[in-house]
């Protein structure tokens, strides 16, 4: 097998929750760059059309479908319109995400719940859906998005740190259970990336922009595109032999005292 062989995606299918925006699109984008058919699964339809119809004027094959992650009655519909589309499903991007910066003690138990649910609780759902269709193929890919926060604490984004804590955690779970059935389950560990949350925090907190790049060795943030190759190696071939790993996307922001 040749090197382009090994991250050529022409043959599968992919599945990227909120992958209308952000980490998600670049994800997205990517995936679709390597030939793979994506399915775009967001609560945003109107989002999400613009995204499939970016995607589609660069000759990418994509379609979108409404649906909440927390919910697996959604879930069965996202897993069947996949098969009705595209025949199969190789890859599952669990990126979905909210955040509320809040103090602990200012949470509502509502809050909690929302957050954990859709961070964490709707990653396992997804990864559950997709599963009987990727062992039927005999394997798959499957990449939760983490977070620095899955190993670093933050005083204002507690329940965001639990849930992708518990995402790293629910990787290396689904890692373990699943190899015997040749379905990878890795995690990628965003730093801080320009999208329209990051955008937020800067016009909230002054000088925070100059923190970020002071702290980060490769003097920048990151964008969104940044994931497409990480995206790509994580769903391919080149990586059959990985599983359980938390790939860090920071710029060095993670080893650097």
């Amino acid at each position: 097998m040749s090197s382009s062989d090994l991250f050529d995606l022409r043959d599968r299918v992919a599945i990227v929750t909120g992958g209308n925006g952000g980490i998600g699109y670049g994800i997205a984008e990517g995936l679709a760059g390597a030939g793979a058919r994506v399915v775009i699964a967001a609560r945003n339809r109107a989002k999400s059309d613009a995204a499939v119809a970016k995607l589609g004027s660069t000759g990418a094959k994509a379609i979108a479908i409404e649906a909440d992650v927390v919910q697996q009655r959604g879930w069965k519909v996202v897993v069947q319109r996949t098969l009705d589309q595209f025949g199969r499903i190789d890859i599952l991007v669990n990126n979905a995400g909210i955040l509320l910066g809040k103090t602990p003690e200012s949470y509502s138990l509502e809050e909690w719940h929302s957050i954990i649910d859709t961070n964490l609780t709707g990653a396992f759902i997804g990864a559950q859906a997709v599963f009987p269709e990727m062992k039927r193929q005999g394997g798959g890919k499957i990449i939760n998005i983490a977070s620095l926060t899955s190993t670093f604490g933050s005083p204002f984004n507690v329940p965001y740190t639990a849930s992708k804590g518990g995402i790293m955690q629910l990787t290396r779970g689904l890692a373990t259970a699943w190899a015997m059935h040749n379905i990878q389950v890795n995690a990628v560990a965003p730093g801080w990336i320009d999208t329209d949350l990051a955008t937020g925090i800067r016009a909230r907190v002054p000088g925070f922009n100059e923190k970020v790049v002071a702290r980060t060795p490769a003097g920048r943030w990151g964008q969104p595109a940044d994931f497409a190759g990480v995206a790509v190696f994580l769903s391919s071939r080149a990586s059959d032999f990985i599983t359980g790993a938390m790939i860090p996307v920071d710029g060095g922001y993670s080893v650097q005292l």
